[in-house]
């Protein structure tokens, strides 16, 4: 196009009239703004940062109960499974107590065969014909067959095994037809409809945990959070050997996603924050120093020059955008954005793509970014 308007520019007046009209907008300032690098760029804002630390933790249930029979006997009727879920009062399992409700019968006969035996020693007793320690003996037979009874009728009360809490049961110790002896365990009810996750927090943060901060529990495949909960205790020391803090967080539980004694990836928040941000994208890093190009004026630009021929962009026309290298200090990558602790102001554009080739003072030519932030 350069040797075109040379042409124009020779010819005489009419003809050159005539071809300026054809070759009309060849001015050498069109071509060189469309040698000038093209870059992508959006204007920077606040952003929520957290600090948090990512360790493994155990959930637990909340509420879990080992059950066992208050008294013994053969297994008559066995009415849950393993998996089964349970409201409270459901009964579980009946006992057969055949054996037990002889031996009350026996009790009964006996207590009360003693406590005639008392009555009659009292009786002569008190005319003189039995002495007063055949009495208190025949006295203590029959207090001691009737606590006895009472015992076993106690037992007896017991043959129905009820669930005293809703949820669900987890392995069966036994089956229709044993016989099980008091208090052994036959099973445990757990419910998960909302379960602890027990964390141990490094003594270093320990001044930093608080009740009630947000606890997230990560998918392992994609660190994206499948619950989030938060800290609901708080150990009073730290444990010596380990130099931990024991913290239990609580999680709902709905859905049932969340087992207990699960082991899961957990992320304690102990800050959060807004923050000026800016885009992964358009950092680099020079001899250890982090750095931004913003997109600024020759104003701008000549109150920071460097090393930039200021004399040669000067001669660019008004209102041009150069890339100015600017020092940042940033805070830890979070996502796609690095906190800002210095170097940047709200509202600034910073360069995000067409950084390879650019140099403190470039002028530049700004991309259409409709998914960028601000105008």
């Amino acid at each position: 196009m350069g040797s075109i308007c040379a042409i124009v520019r020779s010819l005489p007046l009419g003809a050159g009239l005539v071809a300026a009209l054809l070759v009309g907008g060849c001015r050498p300032e069109d071509g060189a703004a469309k040698r000038l690098p093209q870059v992508q760029s959006e204007r920077i804002g606040t952003a929520t940062f957290q600090a948090s630390f990512d360790t493994l933790s155990t959930l637990e249930a909340a509420a879990e109960v080992n059950l066992a029979a208050q008294a013994g006997g053969r297994i008559q009727r066995l009415l849950v499974r393993q998996g089964d879920t349970v409201r409270p009062g459901q009964l579980l399992l009946v006992l057969d107590q055949a054996q037990l409700r002889a031996e009350v019968a026996s009790l009964r006969a006996q207590m009360q065969t003693n406590q005639l035996n008392y009555q009659r020693y009292r009786e002569l007793a008190r005319q003189g014909a039995a002495s007063a320690l055949q009495r208190d003996e025949f006295r203590q037979a029959y207090i001691a067959a009737r606590e006895a009874l009472v015992a076993r009728e106690a037992d007896l009360a017991f043959k129905d095994l009820r669930a005293p809490i809703a949820g669900t049961v987890a392995d069966l110790r036994v089956k229709q037809g044993d016989v099980i002896q008091p208090a052994a365990v036959l099973t445990r009810l757990i419910s998960n409809d909302r379960l602890l996750a027990r964390i141990d927090v490094p003594a270093a943060y320990a001044n930093r945990v608080r009740l009630g901060q947000r606890v997230l529990l990560l998918d392992p495949a994609r660190s994206e959070p499948l619950a989030q909960g938060q800290v609901s205790s708080v150990d009073p020391g730290v444990s010596a050997p380990t130099q931990t803090l024991l913290v239990k967080a609580a999680f709902a539980n709905p859905q049932g996603r969340l087992r207990n004694g699960q082991r899961s990836r957990t992320r304690l928040v102990l800050d959060q924050r807004e923050q000026l941000a800016v885009p992964f994208a358009a950092v680099t890093q020079l001899a250890g120093q982090s750095f931004v190009y913003v997109v600024g004026s020759l104003a701008q630009l000549e109150r920071q020059p460097g090393k930039a021929p200021l004399a040669e962009l000067r001669k660019q026309p008004p209102g041009s955008l150069f890339a100015l290298q600017t020092p940042v200090q940033l805070g830890e990558l979070q996502g796609t954005l690095y906190p800002v602790r210095r170097g940047l102001q709200p509202g600034d554009r910073v360069i995000t793509a067409g950084l390879l080739n650019l140099r403190h003072g470039a002028p530049v030519r700004l991309a259409a970014s409709p998914g960028s932030k601000g105008s």
